[in-house]
């Protein structure tokens, strides 16, 4: 005779029940006490229920799963940076036999990620920006973490950031090497830790070759909930290039100044950052600085599986470089000036 496989229906029926709460009591899920927890595990194996999670997540107690959470307004377009950063971080996972789950929150609202609350990752990426008391909450579940492309006051957080000061001094270098002295930033240096940076690596570059940092050419690019403006508050004084902290805020400076009957590069040099989407659908086509986004997710997920392997675990702060990439946005002010001679 077959012995009839016992499903939570079965213990449901016996424990007097819904299967609901069964099955939060057998997968460890919010929503049950602890005393009518044990109580139906108990009645589950007296009854020879076997609970069908997996292989691999029976034998070590692995979910197999990857949180990857990001603020609303960061994905808010499907050419975004994060988009991208989204799909390496999948991918490389994949590889590694785990899953990538997105999860889209509103910080504002504190909102804890599902996955998190409901014990379904065994580690999480954090990609974008998030405050530090959000941060706080979402440490408190003492999940493994990693921070991508975005740092914190945290001394415990592991971070893999594109190095930003450094490639935005090096992008304001390279426009004082072709001769720009009058220069100015576009960015809402409050609203990331990527755009501080890119501005600090810019007043760097003006502090050595002491040139002046006027406060009328550091234009903010964004609202307070991080959504590009489609104009800016341009001075009546323009400066002979531009840094912007990204390509589409750049994209939409040219715009801007081409509408107001500006050339680009002749009249305002623009340079962006990231070598994505935008810089190659701006006309001219932007210089910009590529960021190795393949190259952080890489970093992100070595990270974040070693620490789901061992909980002691510290690699700290990773750094990695991107590469300048001159296209036609630049004027160089040292080149002759060649006369017809008539």
């Amino acid at each position: 005779m077959i012995k009839k496989t016992v499903t939570m229906s079965d213990v449901a029926k016996a424990m007097n029940v819904s299967t609901v709460t069964v099955s939060k009591a057998l997968g460890d899920r919010e929503g049950v006490s602890e005393s009518l927890r044990e109580r139906i595990k108990q009645k589950a194996t007296e009854m020879g229920y076997r609970i069908h999670t997996g292989g691999r997540a029976m034998k070590d107690g692995l979910t197999y799963n990857i949180g990857i959470v990001v603020a609303k307004h960061f994905i808010s377009e499907p050419s975004a940076f994060y988009w991208i950063m989204y799909k390496y971080l999948v991918e490389l996972l994949q590889r590694q036999n785990y899953y990538g789950m997105l999860e889209v929150v509103e910080v504002d609202s504190g909102e804890i990620p599902n996955s998190v609350r409901d014990k379904k990752v065994d580690g999480l990426i954090l990609l974008g920006q998030f405050p530090d008391e959000y941060i706080d909450r979402l440490m408190a579940f003492y999940i493994p973490t990693v921070f991508l492309d975005f740092y914190g006051s945290r001394e415990d957080a592991e971070t893999v950031l594109s190095d930003n000061f450094y490639g935005s001094y090096m992008l304001t270098s390279y426009l004082i090497t072709c001769g720009h002295r009058k220069l100015g930033y576009l960015g809402s240096i409050g609203s990331t830790s990527s755009i501080q940076d890119r501005y600090l690596g810019f007043y760097k570059a003006l502090l050595e070759n002491r040139l002046p940092l006027r406060q009328d050419w550091i234009i903010g690019d964004r609202t307070p909930e991080g959504e590009i403006h489609k104009t800016f508050s341009l001075p009546a004084e323009l400066p002979s290039a531009f840094v912007c902290n990204c390509d589409e805020s750049a994209f939409r400076l040219v715009n801007q100044l081409q509408a107001m009957g500006k050339r680009i590069p002749e009249d305002v040099s623009i340079v962006g950052y990231d070598n994505h989407v935008y810089s190659t659908m701006c006309q001219p086509h932007l210089t910009t600085m590529d960021v190795n986004s393949q190259a952080m997710a890489t970093e992100a997920v070595d990270i974040i599986l070693h620490k789901i392997r061992d909980g002691s675990y510290k690699r700290g702060r990773t750094l990695v470089a991107g590469k300048l990439i001159r296209r036609d946005s630049v004027k160089n002010l040292n080149a002759p000036v060649i006369k017809n001679i008539m």
